[in-house]
């Protein structure tokens, strides 16, 4: 192997979660060299052929590296074979994927037993750093106890794999709403009015507000004043007059909101230009009632949409249901119980909740799905319901929003601070993901349901545990 010629020149060593994680990751390095330990490869092939979504994620890796080296010579792959250019770089200059033959390499270099994979890429990337003491070799690896080991083994510079988060730490997630200190009206000063029908729109020098994107509501501390952005541009900022007055007007199959977060969140869910509507927030703040609520509402009552479609994923990460006996809704039965409890305190004081229950769901075609069997369905004209979303990835969350067709609302909840899945953290979810992608599409909404309202005993839960 060619000796890098300077510091500036990084070489980067990945770990097999990486590929499992993102299976393109080796096209995000830019202008440097990544290398590929036979390890990785014999980890890939051995998980290529389980029965889980994650060797879904092996093959595409092996394909990929397959593209990249299928016309390279055995000398050329340890010489290193130019990168394709990947679309999303800005930098032009491409590096090297090399593939190295760890087993070669004493199993003393790193002072860590051989006989165990972690080991052998650790030994790999410390045997590189000997050998290129002018360049700078990175490991980069998502599991944080092989990164804590890499370091103990004497290896300098070892990272996560971060290309993907789009922010670093979840404090800057999005809120979806932006409060301003003092008088909104007194700061802006003059501004443009105009009446659509019964709507009141005001274009405000974009200099009022700072880092705005579309459907943001705006607040102020006059408990008077809210509105939301509809569209902006380099000069204004057009704001649709809701007022909190309005906010908390809103009803749902009979909800009302209690806090104007709440009322927020049901201007958003109750607008069918709206297609996409994240809520996010602790438990018992209100997510799934409301997003039922306004699935009925708009069905039953507004006859917008014909049926609703409840769906999330199953503890296993998403993995078989058949353990469970009947058909695919009683499968999924004992997952979405969350939302049959719902319907039966929406329906409490009738005389027999239970009867009311089964005769909404079969009114409103109230629908329970699998994400396993969402792949390859083109959804049209309804509400699509995803609960418990914090615990997809990003490509699965891909896979369920590109099956909604026209005229369907999608509604994604989740709690960031209740991730279940061992392969997700906060900024890693694919809920994160979708928050910080979708913020500045005119047709999506993103609310922070900020306060419990489930009782007093959850609040003080959610607050001091």
């Amino acid at each position: 192997m060619e000796k890098a010629s300077n510091l500036d020149s990084k070489m980067y060593v990945l770990d097999t979660n990486v590929l499992l994680h993102e299976p393109l990751a080796y096209l995000s390095f830019q202008e440097h060299d990544v290398v590929i330990p036979m390890t990785v490869l014999e980890e890939l092939d051995h998980i290529k052929d389980r029965k889980h979504d994650v060797s879904r994620d092996a093959r595409v890796a092996i394909r990929g590296l397959d593209e990249v080296l299928k016309d390279a010579s055995p000398e050329q792959m340890l010489q290193g074979v130019a990168l394709p250019s990947n679309k999303k770089a800005k930098s032009e200059s491409r590096g090297r994927l090399i593939t190295v033959n760890d087993h070669l390499f004493a199993d003393s270099i790193s002072g860590l037993p051989g006989n165990e994979n972690d080991h052998r890429i650790i030994n790999c990337a410390v045997h590189l750093q000997k050998q290129h003491s002018d360049s700078k070799v990175v490991l980069v690896t998502k599991d944080i106890n092989m990164r804590l080991k890499a370091k103990g083994a004497g290896l300098k510079f070892v990272e996560d794999y971060r290309t993907d988060q789009l922010i670093d730490d979840i404090a800057l997630l999005t809120s979806g709403y932006k409060k301003i200190e003092g008088d909104f009206w007194q700061q802006v000063g003059e501004c443009e009015t105009e009446q659509q029908g019964r709507d009141t729109y005001h274009h405000v020098a974009k200099s009022t507000i700072s880092d705005v994107f579309c459907n943001e509501y705006i607040l102020d501390e006059s408990d008077h004043f809210a509105a939301r952005v509809t569209s902006y541009d380099d000069k204004q900022i057009t704001l649709k007059d809701i007022s909190v007055e309005r906010l908390m007007s809103h009803t749902a199959w009979g909800v009302k909101p209690k806090n104007v977060y709440q009322g927020m969140a049901l201007d958003a869910l109750l607008d069918p230009s709206i297609e996409l509507v994240i809520l996010t927030g602790p438990a018992g703040c209100g997510k799934t009632l409301l997003a039922l609520a306004s699935a009925l509402e708009m069905i039953i009552e507004k006859g917008i949409y014909d049926k609703v479609i409840v769906t999330r994923n199953t503890p296993e990460i998403a993995e078989s249901i058949g353990f469970l006996p009947g058909t695919e809704e009683e499968k999924m039965a004992p997952w979405l119980a969350a939302i049959t409890d719902t319907l039966e305190v929406l329906h409490k004081g009738d005389e027999n909740p239970i009867s009311s229950r089964n005769y909404i769901m079969e009114k409103a075609n109230v629908q329970f799905k699998s994400v396993n069997f969402m792949r390859g369905r083109s959804i049209q004209n309804a509400v699509v319901i995803l609960d418990e979303s914090q615990n997809l990835t990003a490509s699965q969350l891909k896979t369920i929003i590109t099956r909604c067709g026209e005229g369907t609302k999608l509604i994604c909840s989740g709690n960031l601070a209740q991730i279940d899945s061992n392969y997700l953290t906060p900024v890693t979810s694919g809920l994160t993901y979708i928050v910080e992608r979708f913020k500045d599409f005119q047709g999506s909404a993103t609310v922070n349901l900020n306060g419990v309202v489930r009782s007093r005993l959850a609040s003080f839960a959610e607050e001091n545990l």
